[in-house]
């Protein structure tokens, strides 16, 4: 049977075999209130708000852990139900300390939302309320056990979306509190900051530090565009007021990560404290001056028409600007190429997605740290392994996810790991520039189960592939322009200039700015637009959440007019 015909508030609804009653509802357009459910984690029933009346089933039940049948009749909205859930919530409220006029989720709650919806107006059961733990240990979030409902949606996140398990229940009833490891604060656990369990929670029990208090949900502006911290292109959605970055959050149903995110996609833009460059800088007399967009491009062309030039890329900026910057030095017959070193290719398999690593019942980690840059990455691996596939780790050195394996080896034991993987379904494997040939060339009798995803520093190295900028090394031109947009450059580039003409293009000053003779101003991430260029080829929008500063101006329209002024 494809197909189950049911009846919902006397709506005929179609739904599939092993839809739950919640889910089916949810499909017709049938709203059930829940708390403790998130269409992203495991069903719970533990709230009890999403309670349904199911004709011929004795008792009230939980829509969101009953399953469908053919014939059922359900009634989402009856006396009992409203009564019932309006209940519950005064108990939710009596519990801890729930007085919304001092919360920061105030106009964002969904606890707040459900107790307007049901129309509480007073505490009918007073209590005083005792004061419990506030844990303001980690960097970026605080966890405040008055506002805790239990409803466990941020241990769910941690164990089933991330892989981490630092989250759990401590005691019962109602001593019960949530507890990090074998309860120690937060900054001593095992947490690693992601912020899922921040974004997933329903009330104000997990606080942002940065955007709390900074504007209901009335109040501000989303934006999804996609996140440049790696490769791996999640989707973000960006929340601005007055032009103002307040906090940046997962989309749950946007791909490749739907919804997970990493301390670097969520927090770490928040908290940029570097200067940025706001106008373009030329130097006179040895000092780096202000000056117009004419003058600095003027000389930057200038130079390099003179000849024996080279460009060198970071790869934190757009498609576009990584094509305009080939296509420059196209024009000006010099050398360009990226300077972060590139994965190299396998030459068998077939590519891998995020959703492999979920499917695949083998995954081979080969000179690759995930959880260390491309953590998103990690934790899918994490959640894999959870679900029972095997996981072998190749390298030279401690990596975080030996923990998780069941195989450790060195390169020179990689047979070891060939044989195990011999008997699996699906292979993903999964390495970064450290990896060698011979590691490499010894998965190729598996070829036929073998899916591959390279993992390398660039934040858009496979846009820059395409544009057909390949790694260099800098060999000291006359005239060197670095394209870094965003990124922190290596410090070794300082070095690197050989006393050349220096050239750069980036968002924020740093010390080869401060040595450069022509330095032109990017966007950041939030102000850019475009597309880059994932991990596994596909390309990803971008689109601005804030205005560039007055001054600044988008990377590939700079280096298109340059092109122009040297082809003069």
């Amino acid at each position: 049977m494809n197909e189950i015909h049911l009846t919902i508030n006397k709506q005929p609804v179609i739904a599939r075999p092993g839809q739950t009653i919640l889910e089916a509802a949810q499909a017709a357009g049938i709203d059930i209130p829940t708390l403790c459910h998130h269409p992203a984690l495991s069903n719970w029933g533990a709230c009890r708000l999403c309670l349904v009346e199911v004709k011929a089933m004795r008792g009230l039940q939980t829509a969101c852990t009953c399953p469908v049948a053919e014939g059922m009749e359900v009634e989402t909205e009856t006396a009992e139900t409203t009564t019932l859930r309006k209940f519950v919530l005064e108990l939710l409220f009596s519990e801890r300390n729930h007085y919304c006029m001092f919360c920061q989720m105030s106009g964002n709650c969904e606890l707040q939302s459900m107790a307007y919806r049901y129309g509480l107006d007073h505490f009918p059961y007073q209590r005083p309320y005792e004061k419990l733990p506030v844990d303001a240990s980690r960097k970026y979030f605080i966890m405040d056990q008055n506002r805790c409902i239990l409803c466990s949606r941020c241990i769910r996140a941690c164990a089933e979306l991330v892989g981490n398990h630092t989250l759990n229940l401590r005691e019962r009833g109602a001593n019960s509190m949530v507890m990090a490891d074998l309860d120690v604060p937060f900054d001593e656990s095992t947490c690693v900051e992601c912020g899922t369990c921040l974004q997933i929670c329903p009330t104000g029990a997990l606080i942002d530090a940065k955007s709390a208090y900074g504007g209901r949900e009335k109040d501000v502006a989303h934006t999804q565009t996609t996140c440049m911290q790696c490769s791996v292109g999640c989707q973000i959605d960006v929340v601005t007021r007055y032009q103002r970055l307040l906090r940046v959050d997962g989309v749950f149903d946007a791909a490749p990560s739907h919804g997970l995110l990493c301390a670097d996609g969520r927090f770490k833009p928040l908290y940029e404290e570097r200067q940025r460059i706001t106008a373009p800088l030329v130097r006179k007399d040895g000092q780096l001056v202000e000056t117009s967009w004419d003058e600095a491009l003027t000389l930057a062309a200038e130079k390099l028409r003179a000849g024996d030039a080279e460009g060198l890329a970071l790869c934190a900026t757009t498609d576009a600007a990584l094509s305009a910057f080939a296509r420059l030095f196209e024009t000006v017959g010099g050398r360009a190429g990226t300077l972060e070193p590139a994965a190299p290719s396998l030459g068998y398999g077939q590519p891998a997605h995020l959703a492999d690593i979920l499917d695949a019942d083998c995954i081979v980690v080969a000179h690759a740290q995930p959880l260390d840059y491309q953590r998103v990455v990690g934790y899918f691996i994490q959640r894999a392994v959870d679900k029972g596939a095997a996981l072998a780790v190749i390298a030279n050195a401690a990596n975080d996810l030996n923990a998780r394996a069941q195989l450790v080896v060195t390169p020179d034991e990689v047979q070891k790991v060939v044989a195990a993987a011999g008997e699996a379904r699906k292979i993903v494997l999964i390495y970064s520039v450290g990896a060698t040939a011979t590691t490499l060339a010894a998965f190729d009798g598996l070829a036929d189960k073998v899916y591959a995803l390279p993992l390398a520093p660039a934040r858009n190295g496979a846009g820059a592939a395409a544009a057909g900028l390949r790694p260099i090394n800098p060999n000291g031109a006359t005239a060197q322009f670095f394209l870094l947009g965003e990124q922190e450059e290596d410090a070794a580039l300082t070095g690197a200039r050989n006393g050349a003409f220096t050239i750069v293009q980036a968002s924020y000053h740093s010390a080869l700015a401060a040595q450069a003779d022509v330095v032109l101003p990017a966007p950041i991430w939030a102000e850019r637009s475009g597309t880059v260029t994932d991990m596994t080829g596909a390309q990803r929008p971008l689109t601005p959440a804030l205005p560039m500063p007055a001054q600044v101006r988008d990377e590939a329209e700079v280096l298109a007019q340059l092109a122009e002024m040297v082809s003069r």
